[in-house]
Formats: structure tokens, sequence, C-alpha cells
């Protein structure tokens, strides 16, 4: 059975807004004399909730609030949210860069921790000095460091420049280093903060897979910070969603991930039903959904594989050809990449529709993308407009480089095989 690697049990982090460092002997005092007849800090009654968005007339802010949440040996979780939601605070927390306002950290094994670009590294000291440096800060003996040294080199990639010093490095190399330096020297514990968005996308893969193997062959505990939603899917147990300095939701990745996108936790992660999408009495929108061919809709959608886009919806009018489905495909950025739809030679019927477009194997790369819904009407006005309407994750799973969207440039309209099962 599985021992704690991490235990988090009712931890706050307070923070004082504005002008910092006018507290008095007083307060000190004051606060002393609490403390040691066991009473709550009398300053920690004050305190809005942490909403970065929003002015409020308190000098205090909660940046973490009541988290509780423990993490096995071996595990991998994500932990996710929008900036400023106490993602970056609970990992300084963890790390013991800043301590806690109430609550306590269990924690069991030595930690090694990206944070920051540079974090740990001297800027004066060489490549190879600052790893040596880095080693003995984890309690590693020179004769260990050594050991591992030359798989250090090769995996940063930057054996050219190993006697140079550190501040002569673009924000990429140290970010290679500061990753091999913490993957391969032994912790019992990696966190990895957002940095890796620094690297290029093959640095990037090989950081995924090089976590995958720590946790999966050497059964050490990865906490790893992202965006990269795909990142997190491909390589996370379990996922903790935090907002506004609590935790939203704890559990299955993909349902973490899902609430944090769509703003719900949906039945399955590829799926989203719909009730008010409709256009007078002519057409209803009721299911969207998504899966590889050879897979159920609760499983990951793999980069390789061959995926279908359903859509489920009934015509009411007696003419159902002067309609047709198009689709924008939108990336992460909110990018508009291609738009593709139904209109090529599909019969559309009168009554329930279930709609499939087939993408080839491997047309995604993986990351997250979002689908915007246009109902046209007599093939030039557009009757339903809805932006953003479903989000989807493909992630890879071969971890093989060189699969990109679009693998014949010049798509704009892509023809997809298109197929309509109606009862």
């Amino acid at each position: 059975m599985s021992q704690q690697s991490i235990a988090v049990e009712n931890l706050s982090k307070l923070y004082r807004l504005g002008d910092v460092g006018r507290g008095t002997i007083k307060d000190d005092l004051n606060r002393f004399w609490h403390k040691i007849r066991g009473n709550e800090d009398p300053f920690l009654k004050i305190g809005q909730i942490n909403d970065r968005t929003s002015k409020d007339t308190m000098d205090f802010v909660w940046a973490l609030k009541d988290i509780n949440f423990e993490v096995k040996e071996g595990e991998v979780i994500g932990i996710i949210g929008r900036n400023g939601a106490g993602k970056s605070t609970l990992l300084k927390i963890i790390t013991k860069i800043t301590s806690p306002t109430t609550g306590q950290i269990k924690i069991k094994g030595r930690i090694a921790s990206l944070l920051e670009v540079g974090t740990g590294f001297h800027p004066d000291l060489t490549g190879r000095e600052n790893v040596f440096m880095n080693g003995a800060i984890l309690g590693m003996r020179k004769w260990e460091i050594q050991k591992k040294f030359d798989q250090i080199i090769d995996f940063a990639g930057v054996a050219a420049y190993i006697d140079t010093p550190v501040k002569r490095y673009s924000s990429g190399m140290i970010v290679r280093l500061g990753f091999a330096v913490a993957a391969y020297l032994e912790p019992e514990i990696l966190i990895v903060d957002e940095v890796l968005a620094v690297g290029d996308v093959e640095f990037q893969k090989k950081c995924l897979s090089r976590m995958q193997e720590i946790s999966k062959n050497e059964g050490r505990t990865v906490l790893f910070v992202s965006h990269n939603m795909a990142a997190v899917k491909t390589l996370c147990n379990r996922a903790i969603l935090l907002n506004n300095g609590g935790i939203e939701h704890i559990g299955e990745t993909a349902k973490c991930i899902g609430k944090y996108l769509g703003g719900e936790v949906q039945e399955t992660s590829n799926t989203k039903k719909y009730n008010s999408i409709a256009f007078e009495n002519s057409f209803k929108l009721h299911e969207i959904r998504i899966k590889g061919l050879n897979s159920n809709y609760s499983d990951p959608l793999i980069e390789s594989d061959q995926l279908g886009l359903t859509t489920l919806f009934e015509i009411y009018d007696e003419n159902p050809q002067r309609y047709h489905v198009t689709y924008h495909l939108n990336n992460d950025a909110g990018d508009t990449l291609f738009s593709f739809s139904s209109s090529n030679n599909m019969t559309l019927n009168k009554g329930r529709n279930e709609l499939t477009c087939f993408f080839p194997n491997s047309f995604f790369q993986s990351g997250n993308y979002n689908l915007s819904f246009f109902l046209i009407q007599d093939k030039r006005k557009a009757v339903i407009i809805e932006k953003e309407v479903f989000a989807f994750t493909v992630v890879d799973q071969s971890r093989e480089i060189g699969s990109y969207l679009g693998r014949e440039p010049g798509y704009i309209r892509p023809k997809f095989q298109w197929e309509n099962i109606s009862a």
C-alpha cells in the first residue's frame, strides 16, 4: 500500500496588500501574547478572498484558504487554475520558500523544485559548479553527483557551455539545466511550476517523458503546475483545481480539466450536452462529442488516432436541405485554425440527425482546442453562432516528434469524411 509523500492540512496563507513592513513592536507583542496563551493570532480575523479581479477595502488577502489534500508516493498530481489562483504560493510553502499563516505540511523525502527560471543557480558560477552546488543542497554526496553528471549534461543538451558562467546562458538553457539537475539528482519529490513553457517543444516532450519515467519506474512523486492541459492530462494521475485561493475540485484529471475549461464537471471529458441552442422552430442542438474510432468517450484523445466529431441535432423544417453545420477550430490562444462544413454532398433529414466528421490519423498536434458552432441557412446566412461551444484536449502518447496540425501545407478548408446516422 502506498504511503503518504505529502499531507497538507488546513493550510492558509495571508498576505498584506499595499504598503508592507509597517508592523509595530506592539503588534508583535500582541501576537506573542496570544500565541503563548494558545489563542488565535488576532490579526488573522480580517481578510478577503483571493480574487485579483475585484478591488476590496481590506488591507489583507487570503492567497490560500483551508487547503487540504494528500499525495501518495509515486503519484503525479497536476495543479491547475487561472493566474492568481494560488498555485505558486502553494508550491512555495511546500518547498519552504515561505511559511504558512495557519496549518501544516507533512513531507516525507527530499524535495527538488523548479519554480522559476534560474531558481537555485548562482549566476557567476559555471553550469558544472551549479550542478554540484544544487546536488549538495539536496543532500547528495559528491560521488553521487559525479555518477549522474554525464546523464544531466546529456539530457540538458548544454555540454558546450557547461564551463561557462550561468549568467551568460539564455533562459531556455537555464531551464534545461535546472530541470536536468532536479530530475536526475534523485529527490523523492519533484516540483515543477510552469517553467517548461520557456523550453522548446522537443525539450518539453523530453521533460514530460522523464517525469513519467521517474514516477512509474522510480516511484517518485511529482507535483506539476501548468496551463498546458494536454501535458497535464498526459502526465497526471489526479489533478487539483484552485480558484480564488481554495480548492474548487480535486480528483480525476479529465474532470478537473473539464471544469477548468468548461466551467462544469461534464459527465465525460469529451462530450457536452445542450438545452438552449436552437433556431426558432426549425433546429435544436442536443450534443457534441468526440473520440478515437476505437476508444470510448471517456478515453483521452490521442494524437496518432483517427478522431470522430459527432453532432446530435434535430431539424423540424420541411426542407432540411436548407441547412448545414459549420465549425471553426480554434487553438487555446483563440486563433481560428480552419473551418469545416457538412455542406458538401451531405444529406440532412427531417427529425434526428447524428452527424460525424472524421479527422485523419495524426491530424492534430497535442494541445487544447475549442470549436465554434455555426448553423448556416440557405448557404449564406448564419442563423446560429456559438463561439467556443465545445473544448477538447489532444495528447501525445507516442512521444514522437514531428506530428503537426495539417500535415499538408495550405489547408484552409480541409475535406473530411462525413457520415449521418439518422433514426
